[in-house]
């Protein structure tokens, strides 16, 4: 069974999945009497295509047993999803430019202070969490049309990720 190394999370090992959001290497605006800082624009959040609109929702995580068995990947055609931990806690990110092979497959671990924005069209695999009960922000769309398309690897192709 074939096992892919994780890579350290960067803006540019990911800039051809979709955006890192992260304070750091962000230039910070001072406002609320200088009592805030506010790091604008972030992420491209894609969301309008056939009249969709913003969602905004939490998600509490689950950690897949280990070593972690890779077996299904999807996508979203309508829109990008973001995911943002409210948590310090590191988690995996795992993303594809083509589903069907696997030298195109990416992991990464993510710092407990990054999120990820995918990219419209980006194949990822489901969020992946390292601890129980981990907590994330998601931005993605909702309305009409069908927004997710998924995968399920044939048994000769599923691989694992050990972290």
């Amino acid at each position: 069974m074939h096992q892919l190394d994780i890579l350290p999370l960067t803006r540019e090992a990911f800039r051809p999945f979709g955006d890192v959001i992260e304070m750091e290497a962000s230039a910070p605006l001072t406002i609320n009497q200088g009592f805030a800082l506010r790091f604008n624009d972030l992420a491209h959040v894609d969301v309008a295509a056939e009249d969709g609109a913003t969602n905004v929702s939490l998600f509490l995580g689950t950690p897949r047993p280990v070593p972690i068995e890779i077996k299904i990947m999807e996508r979203h055609p309508l829109g990008s999803q973001l995911f943002f931990p409210l948590q310090d806690r590191p988690w995996l990110v795992l993303v594809a430019e083509d589903v069907h092979d696997p030298r195109s497959y990416r992991a990464f671990r993510a710092g407990g202070r990054q999120g990820v924005n995918y990219a419209r069209n980006v194949w990822h695999h489901p969020l992946l969490v390292l601890d129980p009960e981990s907590r994330f922000l998601i931005v993605d769309r909702k309305g009409p049309g069908n927004n997710l398309e998924e995968v399920w690897l044939p048994p000769d192709r599923i691989f694992q990720l050990m972290p």
